[in-house]
């Protein structure tokens, strides 16, 4: 059984409103989900849910609703949200799943049975809005509490302990020796700094029922249920045990049964890429790959890490209304309009800022007037000197898009999504110039060069084509639309379909629309 590429997404916690940060995460992960099934892997994207937690339970009683129905409700607008985004994900988790949560709870069973758990009093400071203990290291350099820990509030309670400071050497010398694990530099770095200048603490995994019964129960203490970080993390490997790779449920043999799996056996672990924001890169470069290596679960190979948006140079905030809603966006502009957008504007890694003034401005001048007009003239002189029939095969171009094809083939085998749409696009600015240089609209003034036009025509058709199989991980509803104004069977879904030469001569095209049309202010 073959492995399949394994993709995720940080799961988004349920008690909150998609926004552009969370759109931008789907879009990256989605864009490599495609490229890699575009390249002939077989894989599996997933996205979904955090539903646990003293946030849930609070605001469910307010509304007079369980937690459970409140999560309900509020999974079915995720869900609804990744589907306008129009990611191709293979599942969606929630966390109040029985398929999740027995494997937590295996994993708690093992971590126990092998002495890594442990009960203590803490005395303490405690984030309300956080969900976290604090110590004094948190603090503002003046004593303070820093606004995004909300209430802070000093705690005395029993909880569980994952023993967790032993693994930090090991942790270490493992990110040094593995420089891909932690993606870009920089993060990796910080992780490093991070680890070479604090010394870890054990983590604390439990709440007392008492206080927050919505979480899922310590197995061998119902008195507690299991902390929502620690709960969250482990959703990237139960999804792989719970579809039935035997590989991974090994970790848990005698502490896990496996159930009926519906869709069949599927290796998936360990991970390939996990896509997820820079606020998180603690948690999930530090915390988890200690909960998996004390578990006995292989690591995942990459932790690749995203920075944030601003809107207008400030941080978004719905207090000062300075918010980008992504579905309003695509409402109104379309989903490709935003992908767009966001991967051309954005390299992975770095902070981006969204302004409207400039979402427009690569709207009308990139998609409408560049690929757009590209397309829809190509095509359109096409139906217009040659009755939309496909003259004679030829190369004319076809070094540039072998270039291109076989250069941005690289870079999207190396996530470098930013600079694989940078290269893809230098054909578009290409075909254009080609358009310019040989003025077709001239040479079908002269039954003498009736031959010199239809080497211009395909020419430009072709490219047509070759960029509409290029675009598709990133723009899938564009590269869809032209191949059907190019009458073209099946889906521009695989990147072997870019070799030049695909569009048969003889071959009648379809209806031409504009992919992009103006839009007034």
């Amino acid at each position: 059984m073959n492995k399949r590429f394994f993709i995720t997404t940080a799961i988004d916690y349920v008690n909150g409103q998609p926004h552009l940060g969370h759109a931008y995460e789907k879009i990256l992960a989605d864009v490599i989900a495609r490229a890699r099934r575009s390249l002939g892997q077989e894989v599996f994207f997933l996205t979904g849910v955090d539903e646990h937690g003293q946030k849930v339970q609070q605001a469910a009683q307010a509304r007079g609703l369980s937690p459970q129905a409140y999560c309900d409700e509020l999974a079915a607008e995720w869900r609804a949200f990744v589907k306008k985004l129009g990611i191709s994900n293979d599942d969606f988790v929630r966390t109040t799943e029985r398929r999740h949560q027995a494997v937590v709870q295996a994993v708690l069973n093992k971590l126990y049975a092998q002495g890594d758990l442990y009960k203590a009093p803490y005395r303490g400071w405690y984030s309300w809005k956080e969900e976290t203990f604090l110590t004094d290291k948190d603090r503002e350099p003046d004593g303070s509490w820093h606004p995004r820990w909300g209430e802070v509030r000093e705690l005395v309670e029993d909880n569980w302990y994952f023993r967790m400071a032993g693994h930090q050497s090991w942790l270490i010398e493992y990110i040094e020796a593995h420089p891909e694990f932690v993606r870009p530099e920089t993060r990796r770095n910080e992780v490093l700094g991070f680890l070479k200048t604090r010394e870890l603490e054990d983590l604390c995994i439990s709440r007392p029922a008492a206080r927050l019964s919505w979480g899922i129960p310590i197995p061998f203490d119902p008195d507690y249920v299991c902390y929502v970080w620690f709960d969250a993390l482990m959703n990237y490997f139960s999804i792989p045990v719970a579809h039935g790779d035997r590989d991974a449920a090994a970790a848990l043999k005698g502490f896990y049964e496996p159930g009926s799996v519906r869709d069949g056996e599927m290796k998936l672990w360990p991970a390939d890429v996990h896509v997820i924001g820079k606020d998180i890169v603690r948690f999930h470069a530090i915390y988890w790959p200690i909960m998996l290596r004390a578990a006995g679960v292989p690591l995942p190979a990459q932790v690749l890490v995203h920075g944030w948006w601003q809107k207008d140079g400030a941080p978004m905030s719905k207090t000062t209304g300075n918010v980008v809603d992504p579905v309003a966006v695509i409402e109104a502009w379309g989903a490709d309009a935003l992908r767009y957008y966001v991967l051309r504007e954005l390299d992975v890694g770095a902070d981006g800022n969204w302004t409207d003034a400039g979402f427009k401005a690569r709207y009308t001048a990139e998609l409408a007037n560049e690929l757009g007009n590209l397309v829809n003239r190509s095509l359109s002189m096409l139906r217009r000197y040659r009755g939309g029939v496909v003259p004679a095969r030829s190369e004319e171009l076809a070094a540039e898009a072998r270039q291109v094809s076989r250069e941005s083939r690289e870079l999207l085998e190396q996530n470098q999504l930013q600079p694989a749409l940078l290269k893809i696009w230098s054909l578009v600015t290409r075909a254009n110039q080609f358009v310019d240089q040989t003025a077709p609209f001239k040479l079908a003034k002269d039954p003498a060069q009736a031959q010199r036009l239809d080497a211009v025509l395909y020419g430009l058709a072709e490219t047509c084509r070759v960029l509409a199989v290029l675009l598709w991980p990133f723009l899938p509803e564009t590269a869809t639309k032209i191949y059907a104004q190019l009458a073209l069977e099946g889906s521009p879904n695989r990147f072997a379909a870019a070799d030049w030469g695909g569009l048969p001569p003889g071959h009648r095209i379809g209806e031409i629309t504009p992919l992009f049309p103006r839009k007034d202010d």
